[in-house]
């Protein structure tokens, strides 16, 4: 699979804390409302690069895609919200999929808020991007040879 870096949020993104990835798409200048897709369905790609760990084994992490009428995404809108999912789950090659919601509208700028839960990360790293063909996508663990 080809990932076009217009259409990522986070690329192997440093996670301790709360935050917001590391990009945000720019949907169109133009743009009030957008709905994106244009008819073909467009799916969230979350992945675990590096372990995400923490000092006591308590942390959590919560994923929202949000959009906002700036890069800030400070007043955003959030159109999905996962669960809180353990920290003994997000070891690297964790991948999750979300289908983005159908005929919901966009403001401008679009992106993933990545929100740590009970204590903060010590470490670790996660990838977010769109594309319309998730099955196609495969992570490897490092060290492994593919024949």
């Amino acid at each position: 699979m080809i990932v076009d870096v217009k259409n990522m949020f986070s690329d192997a993104q440093a996670l301790t804390a709360d935050a917001v990835s590391t990009n945000v798409i720019d949907l169109a200048a133009t743009n009030t409302l957008k709905d994106i897709g244009a008819g073909q369905p467009l799916y969230l790609v979350f992945k675990v690069t590096t372990v995400l760990d923490s000092a006591g084994e308590a942390a959590t992490l919560t994923l929202t895609l949000e959009s906002d009428d700036n890069t800030s995404l400070s007043s955003a809108t959030t159109h999905w919200t996962s669960e809180a999912i353990a920290e003994a789950t997000l070891v690297a090659g964790y991948t999750r999929v979300i289908a983005l919601p159908v005929e919901k509208t966009y403001q401008r700028y679009l992106g993933v808020r990545y929100n740590a839960g009970t204590e903060d990360f010590t470490s670790g790293n996660v990838t977010a991007f769109l594309t319309t063909q998730p099955e196609a996508e495969r992570l490897y663990v490092d060290n492994i040879t593919i024949s």
